[in-house]
């Protein structure tokens, strides 16, 4: 089997060496941030937007470095590991910014350091599921709206928590609820409900993380026309809904196909999918 490598602050280490200290603000404290990327047909799929979600949740977490973290620094950095790797046309990538330095719950410096992660996918474009989902609501802890919760942040014990449940119950996901009990999100996956002919997804002020392909699936949605409210979302309605879907920067859309006893279509899902395949 080919050795693997990954990035760590500009230099290739063997993926199976360890990297982190004990000493690590993103270990210790969950004091860091992360972008997962996808790259189709060797072209790293909507960088800018990665980009700017990463620089502003540096910012908003007070870190140094965010002129770094711009668009081709995304570019340039998966390319050299995807060469380095040899992966060919299609793959996904997690890129880690951690605060580096000493310090207890307050830091002494705010300086970053980042890991970049690479593993090859054999999907090409973003195909549309063929089984549908099976999903539940998973409400033993909800999530808090703040001015951090639409990043992806390194602190994702709720997630882990919706996880083990999606486990337990033999799920394909898990809708989590923010403290208000409205619809926020699933674990990985932005939420869309297509309710009497409308789509509807968790508004960002509902707590959900402001996704990179809930974002292009929004522009989308508004170049074709297509009515698409950003609400709060009473789980009650997904009894009702026509259909719903969940999107993601890996996996683009994913058509749910049953919650409870509820069984939805995805001619929506299909007619999204085929678009976004379109510009990518």
């Amino acid at each position: 089997m080919q050795q693997q490598y990954l990035i760590h602050n500009d230099e290739f280490i063997s993926s199976d060496q360890p990297v982190i200290s004990a000493q690590n603000r993103g270990f210790k404290y969950g004091d860091g941030l992360f972008e997962t990327m996808r790259i189709c047909n060797g072209k790293l799929q909507f960088a800018e937007q990665h980009a700017d979600r990463l620089r502003n949740g540096m910012k908003a977490l007070k870190m140094e470095g965010t002129m770094l973290m711009d668009e081709y620094f995304l570019k340039q950095k998966t390319t050299e590991l995807a060469r380095k790797n040899k992966l060919k046309g299609n793959a996904r990538f997690r890129l880690s910014v951690y605060r580096d330095g000493a310090g207890l719950y307050t830091p002494e410096s705010n300086k970053t350091g980042y890991l970049l992660e690479a593993i090859a996918i054999t999907d090409v474009g973003y195909e549309l599921n063929k089984k549908g989902l099976i999903v539940d609501v998973f409400d033993e802890i909800t999530k808090s709206p703040d001015k951090l919760s639409n990043f992806k942040t390194t602190n994702s014990l709720i997630y882990v928590m919706a996880g083990l449940f999606k486990k337990q119950h033999g799920l394909d996901d898990a809708f989590i609820l923010n403290n208000a009990g409205f619809l926020c999100e699933s674990i990985s996956s932005n939420v869309f409900v297509v309710y009497n002919k409308e789509i509807y997804t968790p508004a960002l002020s509902e707590g959900c993380v402001a996704g990179v392909m809930r974002s292009v699936i929004t522009g989308i949605a508004k170049q074709g026309d297509i009515q698409l409210i950003e609400a709060q979302i009473n789980p009650e309605v997904l009894k009702e809904a026509d259909e719903v879907f969940i999107t993601n920067a890996v996996k683009g859309i994913q058509w749910v196909m049953g919650y409870g006893r509820k069984r939805y279509f995805n001619e929506v899902s299909k007619f999204m999918s085929s678009k976004l395949n379109s510009i990518v």
